[in-house]
């Protein structure tokens, strides 16, 4: 029995629905192990369909044994409202904040033309799957650390051979060719390389520029291994740091170190954010930490829980995500510090394990 499922639908008794329709490529993985590009599942109190095109059946066959397949051949006029008759439910909920406008106008026009007495009423539904994507289980721990692993070890291996002169663009390339050697499925998002005064802007795409010595260079990079993310930063120098480098990277790694020991389960998002803030804000920094202090980490590189200014969610034991503080100045640079942590046992564990500058 597919466990994801039947918490599912225990959310669905939680918020008085009597089916959902789930169109997120994550969430649609999530419950049903599909893969494909292309899909969706219904779900309901006691059935499971997945709807898939023709380039997908014999795949959905394999990956999906707990879901029937519905075949989608043409347009969704052609398979939905035969697909929701069977599922026998009155109150529908659709993923709004998955759903295009031009989606939800089609699937109103299609259910509004069922009959009377089988015409369901759709029901924008939000954080249904993602509220139980937050909690990790065993099988996707061991997906993420393999991920973390596998950069790790590319980042370790292409810093151990720069050189002045070499180009962002050509680390960043080595750096994600590495990672696809050793085993990735690809990049969790495009590789950051970022030097001297580059490294001021915290997501700068990688250029020409050569990497130059004495300069801050800040490389954020993750790979992504049987669909689960990792993400991790460090801050380099080639050659002698200047009194400003070392002031600001002290600065940043004491607030990541001082989060990573302090934060504990219960605590929200802003709560664990203001740990990191406070060492940046004392060091007279404050303003140049624009960003949170991290988020969640899985199916996609950035999802619950938030853990920054004003965010609400609670931090809970088995949930995976960055502690990654940064100080960014104009026209010299910036140092950013990331790991992801995982919480257990009442505090967080460091799953990254690529070496930091004096830690």
């Amino acid at each position: 029995m597919n466990k994801r499922v039947q918490r599912l639908r225990e959310k669905l008794k939680e918020n008085n629905l009597d089916a959902v329709m789930v169109s997120s490529p994550e969430n649609r993985r999530y419950l049903s192990g599909f893969t494909g590009s292309a899909g969706y599942l219904l779900v309901s109190h006691d059935s499971s369909f997945i709807a898939t095109d023709f380039r997908y059946f014999e795949q959905v066959k394999r990956q999906c044994p707990d879901f029937v397949l519905v075949e989608i051949w043409g347009a969704m006029a052609g398979w939905l409202p035969e697909a929701l008759s069977k599922l026998s439910a009155q109150r529908i909920g659709f993923e709004a904040s998955d759903v295009t406008y031009n989606l939800y106008k089609q699937l109103t026009e299609l259910v509004s033309g069922m009959e009377g007495n089988r015409r369901p009423q759709l029901l924008p539904s939000t954080e249904l799957v993602e509220a139980l994507r937050v909690v990790k289980d065993s099988e996707e721990l061991e997906a993420i650390t393999k991920a973390i692993n596998i950069a790790d070890a590319a980042f370790q291996e292409v810093v151990s051979r720069l050189k002045p002169g070499m180009t962002e663009k050509a680390i960043a390339w080595d750096l994600e060719k590495l990672m696809r050697e050793k085993g990735a499925d690809g990049t969790s998002f495009d590789t950051i390389v970022a030097g001297g005064p580059n490294g001021a802007l915290p997501h700068h795409h990688p250029s020409d520029r050569p990497i130059q010595q004495g300069e801050p260079i800040v490389i954020d990079m993750g790979a992504k291994y049987n669909g689960y993310c990792s993400d991790m930063t460090r801050t380099i120098i080639l050659g002698k740091a200047d009194d400003t480098f070392k002031r600001v990277y002290d600065t940043v790694l004491a607030a990541q170190l001082t989060a990573i020991a302090t934060v504990q389960p219960g605590m929200t998002g802003e709560q664990a954010d203001k740990l990191a803030r406070t060492v940046i804000e004392q060091a007279g920094y404050g303003d140049k930490f624009g960003h949170g202090l991290g988020h969640g980490v899985g199916l996609q590189i950035h999802e619950a829980p938030r853990v920054s200014r004003n965010a609400k969610d609670v931090l809970e034991e088995g949930m995976p995500f960055t502690i990654e503080p940064g100080i960014y100045l104009p026209e010299w640079g910036g140092v950013r510090i990331e790991d992801v942590v995982i919480l257990e046992g009442g505090k967080t564990r460091v799953i990254s394990s690529a070496p930091k500058i004096g830690a």
